[in-house]
């Protein structure tokens, strides 16, 4: 929630502004709260005393958002599923990567998501989304959702505009669409979105049905440090933190960033259905976040490297791979607009010989370890179409591009040569 300025959450010296990898070695953290420890301890636990009945009545007042004259501006801790230490810490550091007001975080990146969509879309209201999403994602808004009355319209991520536009008219004759959500990059195919136009229609939507719908986008491929979905026309940024930002695979969470405003009713959802994260788990992501541009940097570098080796390989039929989208196409110019020369190093290419031919370079690798998920340290990759893409209905897979030979890869930051060397074999095994 929105803090008062203090002397450890000044965002300046002097007149320069401090960058996000200088503050997070110390924002939000006083050292003198806890003994002078340079990093903040782990406060493991459920609950905090108040100094009078009347401290405890006015903090409440507050999360309640019954501010009476004379209260505090922020409550102070009260309970860890409502503020912890930890907690604040970690999403006071989480903004200033951002520039966003607030962040909020979750017990999993899902948790995250469906706490953004629950928050704005209720019975009878219309979600428009776009297409692929993260797996999780679709089967979410397309398979869960529906049982409580939200529906929803899409549209294919890298579609003309005149198509989108007739995905909404469809989608306002359902209902109020109290939402925009969106992936972009998108995962696993790389395609991109147009955040400028997102924001475009749901300006329009205010005009035309009396509500503006958020614009929410997920960030997980390229955020924190190669997009800024903010900036581009986001309203709401939502995060697997499991991935690039704790990016040791050693820990699962989300969050979701934005105004105050926007934030208000996610935040009040999230202590209402206990979605919030622990402390320990805080702990390790404040840890995390200190090397996060070092590690993607690294990765995205390791990245364009060994993309330029499969795209040059027999075996291999198509890199999706954002750097080698074709110069002045419209995704080129979307891309370059949303997040300059970042690539990033998540992405996926078709093998030849289909699924079979899949599987046995997969059986074959030696240093990439075969597993879901992205954005830890060491290289991963999997086969979409029968892991995390699995529950997706087979003919949206075809109409999204899926072939059966297609892998995606998260390139990590080991010696790229070696991941090189890796691959040439487990591919000579086709």
């Amino acid at each position: 929630m929105s803090k008062p300025d203090t002397p450890y959450r000044k965002r300046a010296l002097g007149n320069r502004p401090l960058s996000p990898e200088t503050l997070a070695m110390s924002y939000g953290y006083d050292a003198k709260l806890s003994e002078g420890s340079i990093k903040p301890p782990i406060f493991q636990t459920s609950t905090f005393v108040f100094s009078s009945a009347e401290e405890g009545a006015s903090f409440f007042r507050v999360m309640g958002g019954r501010a009476e004259e004379g209260d505090p501006a922020t409550p102070g801790l009260m309970y860890s599923r409502f503020n912890n230490p930890n907690v604040e810490v970690i999403e006071d550091r989480l903004t200033v990567f951002e520039d966003a007001d607030e962040a909020c975080v979750f017990s999993s990146g899902m948790g995250a998501i469906s706490t953004v969509l629950m928050a704005f879309a209720n019975a009878g209201d219309v979600i428009l989304q776009s297409t692929p999403l993260y797996g999780g994602t679709e089967t979410l808004i397309r398979n869960v959702l529906p049982n409580y009355g939200v529906k929803s319209h899409d549209f294919v991520a890298g579609a003309p505009e005149a198509e989108i536009r007739q995905s909404l008219e469809n989608a306002m004759k359902d209902g109020t669409v109290k939402a925009i959500y969106t992936e972009t990059p998108t995962n696993p195919t790389n395609e991109v979105v147009d955040l400028e136009l997102m924001k475009t229609l749901a300006d329009e939507l205010g005009e035309r049905q009396g509500y503006r719908p958020p614009v929410i986008v997920d960030n997980t491929v390229l955020g924190p440090i190669g997009q800024k979905p903010l900036s581009c026309g986001a309203d709401i940024i939502v995060y697997s933190l499991t991935k690039y930002v704790g990016g040791h695979s050693d820990l699962i969470a989300g969050a979701a960033l934005g105004s105050s405003e926007y934030m208000k009713p996610v935040r009040k959802l999230r202590s209402a259905i206990g979605t919030n994260l622990d402390a320990n788990t805080c702990w390790m992501l404040a840890r995390s976040l200190e090397t996060v541009t070092l590690r993607m940097k690294a990765a995205f570098e390791n990245a364009r490297k060994v993309a330029e080796f499969l795209n040059d390989h027999p075996k291999v039929e198509r890199v999706r791979y954002l750097g080698f989208l074709e110069e002045g196409s419209r995704d080129h110019k979307v891309h370059t607009r949303q997040a300059g020369d970042y690539h990033g190093s998540t992405f996926s290419f078709d093998v030849a010989g289909g699924q079979k031919g899949a599987f046995a370079m997969l059986n074959a690798l030696q240093v990439v370890k075969l597993a879901v998920s992205l954005g830890g340290t060491e290289t991963l990759i999997c086969h979409p179409g029968s892991t995390t893409h699995a529950g997706v209905d087979p003919e949206l897979r075809k109409r999204l591009g899926f072939t059966e030979g297609m892998v995606r890869v998260s390139i990590g930051i080991e010696d790229p040569e070696d991941l090189i060397a890796d691959f040439d074999q487990a591919l000579s095994k086709i």
